[in-house]
Order: structure tokens, then sequence, then C-alpha cells
């Protein structure tokens, strides 16, 4: 009697399992069941998310993953296959130890990197000298160039960070920074030096707010149109990189990314430039040539 019991008991098991089953698998099929991940440049990041937000509300059913780590984690990610997407502010042949061959650029946008600063420091400009300075540890209180009476913070991005090397590379000469607290993210970065005072680092434009007073460099201000007319140096594309030509939903997505509703609408919103507008492109070697490249 009690095996007959069991017997039923696992026959209705399986009825039921199988039922779930299909209805699982039909409403896969009918929704298309398809998920990417996007990883790397916390500087990307804003629009991937924004973008994938708008995506998903008009194609049901399908799964974009968003995630930070930095440049150097969307390229390592990417060139093993793990991921769809590799986020980097950074050309893949700059970063060392990755292998270019095989990737697909798809340069998505451009943004601004601009130094960041406590409301309390009391400065608004420094040349470029004074910022070196600043950066690589010579110069120790803001008094020293024409601040107030603090001792200088800084507080750098991680080694893995293409937001710092864009910094590095096009705000320092080619300097490294002086060694320092180091933060992974850029919205940490922020938060950071808008509650400590003296403290000093650098942000995509999109990160700049009312909690930081973004500085300028030799009189040049921060803003989109003196990036595009290379008027102010420190900038990068942002690259999403796919292993080979992108297909499926890492295709269509790349597609609407790259749509004229996403370029004007979330690119002015959240402090990205559009390449289409660059008077000026820049080689993976830093050469700076005429035209937008597009």
């Amino acid at each position: 009697m009690r095996k007959q019991t069991l017997f039923k008991f696992l026959i209705g098991f399986l009825i039921i399992f199988g039922v779930t089953y299909a209805y699982a698998s039909r409403d896969k099929s009918e929704t298309g069941g398809e998920s990417i991940t996007a990883v790397g440049s916390t500087a990307l990041q804003p629009l991937v998310e924004a973008a994938s937000e708008e995506y998903l509300a008009s194609h049901p059913g399908v799964f974009i993953n968003v995630q930070g780590g930095g440049s150097g984690t969307g390229l390592s990610q990417i060139e093993s296959g793990a991921v769809e997407m590799g986020n980097s502010d950074l050309f893949a042949q700059e970063k060392s130890g990755i292998d270019s061959k095989g990737l697909v650029d798809h340069r998505i946008a451009v943004v601004g990197v601009a130094p960041i600063v406590n409301k309390d420091t009391g400065v608004r400009n420094l040349t470029s000298k004074q910022l070196i300075g600043i950066f690589t540890g010579k110069i120790k209180n803001w008094r020293e160039v024409g601040g107030k009476n603090l001792d200088v913070t800084l507080i750098n991005r991680s080694q893995g960070s293409g937001t710092r090397v864009t910094f590095e590379n096009y705000g320092l000469g080619g300097k490294q920074s002086a060694v320092a607290q180091e933060q992974d993210s850029s919205g940490t970065v922020r938060q950071i030096v808008s509650t400590t005072p003296g403290a000093i680092s650098y942000v995509a434009f999109g990160y700049l707010n009312d909690s930081i007073h973004p500085l300028s460099v030799n009189g040049v201000k921060p803003t989109a149109k003196n990036v595009e007319s290379n008027k102010w140096k420190i900038w990068s594309y942002e690259h999403i990189y796919t292993k080979g030509q992108p297909t499926g939903l890492t295709k269509k997505f790349m597609n609407y990314l790259k749509s004229e509703h996403i370029q004007r609408k979330l690119f002015n919103s959240l402090g990205y430039i559009s390449v289409k507008d660059m008077q000026f492109q820049r080689t993976w070697q830093g050469k700076i040539l005429k035209g937008s490249g597009e």
C-alpha cells in the first residue's frame, strides 16, 4: 500500500514538474528569454544603465545586467569571454596584458574628465603646473596655490581605472599621481571629496554636481563645448568591446545605444558627448587628428 502511495506521489510530481517546465519554456520562447552582461568602466556605467532601463521597458522578457569594476575589469572579462560587453575608457591596445586581437571596438561616446575639489579649498582654477604639483605631492597645502590654509588630501581611482589613466595622461602630462587612498567608484570619489576638507580628485563630467567644485585648468572650463574643440584636453572615448561582431541581444542593444534617440536624450542629461560632435579625434597612441572620425 505504501509503495502504491509513493508511486502515485512520484507520478504526480513528474506531471506537475513537466507542466511547469513546459510553461516556463513557452514563456521563455514567447518573450525571448535572452540575457547579456556588460561590465567595466564606471564612467560609462550610468549611460548603459539608463539605456538598458529604457530598452527593457519596451522589450519585456530580456535582461541586461550592468556592472562597474573599472575599465581593466571590463577588458579582461570580455577578452576571456565571460561577458558579452566590456566597457572601457581605454583603447584595448593601451591596457597591458590585454590581447586586443578578436576584440571589436564600438566607440559609444566621449567623456570629459575634470579635477574636483571640496568647496572649502577656496580654489577654482589651477595651472597645469600647479595641478601636476598637487597630484605628485609637491604642493601639500592649498594656500600654496591661492587657497585656504588647508592640507591637500588626494583621492585616486584604482589602478585598473580608465578614468585614472585618462587623467594622468592628459591632465598630469603622463606623470603618475602620488600614492594616496584609492576608490573603485566615481560616485564614491565624489562623495568623499564633498565631505572631506582639502580633498581633490577627478571624475567624469556625468558625476559633476553641486556637492563639489570642478576646477578650470589654465583658465579653460571643463565643458562639453571645450571638449569638442579639444580646448579641454582631459577626455577619452567610451568604448564597448565585444568578442567578435555582436549578435542577438548584444547587437540589438548596441544599435539602440547608437540611436539618435539615446544620443540626444540621454547624452545631454547624463553629461556625455556624441562622437559625431567632436571636431577632433584621438588615436590609441594619443595623436590628435582633425575630424570626428565618424
